[in-house]
């Protein structure tokens, strides 16, 4: 098993933890949060340091999860994620034994595909995103970096998503829809129609 850093330590990580542990690919060494969080555990698992002490913990152990959640903006993701691969690090994919991932799609360094998840063939998921618990990527679909596809949201076939972008909860797009990048896409909604950069939409109209 290849030795892994986990960067946050909040809900999301406790999520997380679950999929990695069930992989059995990666060994969780420690976790980086909070300067007052280190000394302590998340579901037993030490946190090692803070953000100051990245370069020094990736120089020991190569290979990284970016474990902060993302519903406003992804930005603190990115920033983590574009430093520990300037610093050497290695972003490890982790796909639950209890996703189905097609062999005929693909998903890039960073991206976590949490239980139930389903990603089809021909899908293209990029790096450093969170395909929820029991998302659905249908066959040929985009998901540009930096993206979060929320639980249970359905992302029908075709569709195109732009780089940092947040589809909520139980939402569905209709089939070969283009959603920009920068968008926020609130729970419960259906998207029938192009979404540009940088809207929230809410069912209504683009804002």
């Amino acid at each position: 098993m290849k030795d892994l850093v986990l960067i946050g330590g909040g809900g999301h990580c406790r999520s997380c933890i679950d999929v990695i542990e069930q992989q059995k690919i990666y060994r969780i060494v420690g976790i980086v949060d909070l300067p007052q969080q280190v000394g302590t555990r998340v579901l037993g698992y030490p946190v090692i340091g803070s953000d100051d002490d990245l370069e020094e913990i990736i120089g020991q152990t190569s290979h990284f999860l970016i474990t902060l959640g993302q519903i406003k903006s992804p930005e603190r993701r990115i920033v983590l994620f574009n430093r520990l691969l300037e610093a050497g690090g290695k972003a490890a994919s982790i796909v639950s034994p209890r996703a189905y991932v097609s062999p005929h799609s693909r998903i890039a360094p960073g991206t976590i595909v949490m239980h139930n998840a389903l990603v089809n063939a021909g899908a293209q998921i990029g790096a450093n995103c969170i395909i929820n618990s029991c998302a659905l990527i249908e066959h040929d679909t985009q998901v540009g970096d930096h993206c979060h596809i929320s639980t249970s949201a359905t992302i029908n076939g075709g569709v195109r998503i732009g780089n940092q972008t947040f589809i909520g909860s139980n939402s569905v797009t209709c089939q070969e829809i283009h959603i920009g990048k920068k968008v926020i896409v609130g729970a419960g909604v259906t998207i029938r129609e192009d979404i540009p950069d940088a809207c929230v939409y809410l069912g209504k109209k683009a804002r």
